[in-house]
């Protein structure tokens, strides 16, 4: 009988992991696919426009709403610490560094993945039950092409555009309680901040969102052309591209930054 449970677990395991590499395999030949026509911008161009336009039009209030008492509530958490040290002045360099290296990337991505990947996850779903996918194929129409490829760079684009969005209204949140609350100067808000932040802080940040917009994009269309063909399908893969999206996020965050870090020492006052 032991011997028994352990073949069983044993192939459970095997079988569990082929599934898994052959889901990541799946996942990397449709990223490549998406890529590989990205020279013919004519053939996408109007869709690509056409998810940018809708994928702004869901984020761009919600990143607002997240952003501002986001900041206000680390201003207030950092601030009464270093109100308590005699350091409020150093509140307002807390918030903008945490805001442009770590919280403006992972809150587009995070609302690219759950307003808009949900929404292609769906749209694609619904086309594969409809078999509109297959007409595509047998009208030498690669779906691939017509519909992953712009999804991609319209996430990716779109993704970068928030983290300014994120930035500025997370700042403001931050500046009207560490200023307008505790009575710092604005002048000592901001200068802590800039003494802390390199270009290079930015520009990683930047990168952090397109590879976050398209591992967002990459999940929403690989769960929604890989579904079971019924309604039921489609909302199992909406979840599943929201959690699976959310895992890889954190993960690859945790090591762009661990490499940015040993690359680039943070600064210090």
């Amino acid at each position: 009988m032991a011997e028994g449970g352990r073949d069983a677990v044993s192939g459970y395991v095997a079988r569990r992991t082929t599934d898994v590499l052959g889901r990541v395999g799946d996942m990397s030949v449709i990223a490549l696919e998406g890529f590989r026509r990205t020279w013919d911008v004519r053939a996408w161009f109007w869709e690509f426009v056409q998810q940018c336009w809708f994928l702004a039009k869901v984020t761009s209030l919600p990143v607002l709403l997240v952003s501002l008492p986001l900041g206000a509530t680390v201003a207030l958490q950092v601030g009464e610490l270093a109100w308590q040290l005699g350091a409020s002045s150093a509140t307002g360099s807390a918030v903008v560094v945490g805001l442009v290296r770590e919280v403006a990337p992972m809150a587009s991505a995070l609302l690219i993945a759950g307003a808009g990947g949900s929404a292609m996850t769906s749209d694609i779903g619904a086309r594969n039950i409809r078999d509109e996918l297959a007409a595509m194929e047998v009208m030498a129409v690669n779906p691939i092409h017509r519909l992953v490829t712009p999804r991609l760079w319209a996430a990716s684009t779109v993704a970068v555009l928030l983290v300014p969005l994120v930035i500025v209204s997370g700042a403001s949140g931050g500046y009207f309680f560490n200023v307008v609350v505790q009575g710092v100067t604005p002048g000592a808000y901001f200068d802590g901040a800039v003494a802390l932040l390199v270009t290079s802080d930015l520009l990683v940040t930047l990168l952090k969102a397109w590879i976050f917009g398209f591992i967002a994009a990459i999940m929403s269309c690989y769960f929604g052309m890989t579904c079971q063909t019924s309604p039921v399908g489609v909302g199992r893969a909406v979840n599943q591209s929201t959690v699976v999206t959310f895992m890889l996020v954190f993960a690859v965050n945790y090591v762009i930054t661990m490499i940015y870090f040993l690359a680039y020492p943070p600064r210090s006052l």
